[in-house]
């Protein structure tokens, strides 16, 4: 009996040993295999941040160039020409002050910034728009014949913020607008407007998508601002070229890209040259739809190619989308 008890006991020892020792060369198996793999992804972190860093230097070098040659780009391009900016919710990410910066190098000047609320984009306050909208109208102008909210309230808006395209007449009294935006600050519809006179051209600056439009109120509020006026430009943030961003729903829509012009990348120094010069396409009558994003035929307009002489081909704001 005491055979079999010291026999079972060395079995376990045994077995308890050789599970020791496997373990302890299997550790170091698994500890080499991590260390040669963690040895690896340091060496890849490394590359991937050496990569980085020279990107960013290359863009940097790219945003330097467009930088000094976006004054020369658009230097006289909008002489004497008076644009309205508008901006939807979403749309201060496209750096207003800047676009307005660029608008007084072309020679232009911004006679006033409206600001529309997130509830001119509710569909759930879209009846509002339809009963405000005859009610706030100056007198003599017409509204369009549909229920849209977005084209409701651009016909609504175009006798206030913009001459008339054909005689470049004012369509609306200075009581009018006064009463007019009144009305609309009241409703929550817009914020700001103070001191805002008619302007020749418009632009409508919005976000990247974020912010819910699904009525397409604010497209479809740009394209009637177009046909009321000398032209406006729909310009947007990096993103809203996707198909729930305004861009995005102005470039699927032909009745809207016919008519007004779009840019994709406002918050970019090329993206408000080609908002400029889009600008100053839509006096032309010519519309376009310009940036990085779906849809764009080209990054900037195509007189910016002529104007610089090579200078912004070689950059790549030239090539063909």
């Amino acid at each position: 009996m005491r055979y079999h008890a010291v026999s079972i006991a060395a079995v376990f020892l045994a077995l308890a040993l050789g599970v020791l020792l496997g373990s302890n060369s299997v550790s170091r198996t698994l500890l080499t295999t991590v260390g040669g793999q963690r040895d690896e992804l340091n060496q890849q972190l490394r590359q991937l941040r050496s990569e980085r860093d020279a990107l960013r230097d290359e863009l940097a070098g790219a945003t330097a160039l467009t930088d000094s040659i976006a004054p020369r780009a658009v230097r006289g391009s909008l002489r004497g020409t008076k644009v309205a900016l508008l901006v939807a919710p979403g749309g201060d990410s496209a750096r207003p002050r800047a676009v307005k910066r660029m608008i007084e190098i072309a020679g232009g000047s911004v006679t006033g910034t409206l600001r529309l609320t997130e509830k001119l984009t509710d569909p759930n306050t879209a009846a509002g728009v339809r009963e405000l909208a005859p009610r706030l109208l100056p007198a003599g102008a017409r509204l369009p014949v549909t229920s849209d909210p977005g084209t409701l309230a651009g016909g609504m808006l175009a006798p206030l913020i913009l001459l008339d395209g054909d005689n470049g007449e004012p369509r609306a009294t200075e009581q009018e607008r006064t009463a007019a935006f009144e009305g609309l600050r009241d409703s929550g519809f817009v914020r700001g407007s103070a001191g805002f006179t008619p302007a020749r051209l418009a632009v409508v600056l919005t976000g990247d998508g974020e912010h819910r439009d699904p009525l397409g109120v604010v497209p479809r509020l740009a394209a009637r601002l177009d046909r009321g006026s000398s032209g406006a430009v729909l310009a947007g943030t990096t993103g809203s070229a996707r198909g729930n961003g305004a861009i995005g729903v102005a470039r699927s829509d032909d009745s809207v890209v016919s008519s007004v012009s779009t840019v994709d990348n406002a918050e970019t120094t090329g993206g408000r040259v080609a908002t400029v010069l889009a600008l100053r396409g839509e006096l032309r009558d010519r519309a376009g739809s310009y940036g990085t994003g779906a849809g764009a035929d080209r990054r900037v307009p195509e007189p910016l190619c002529d104007d610089l002489r090579g200078v912004a081909a070689r950059s790549g704001d030239c090539s063909e989308r």
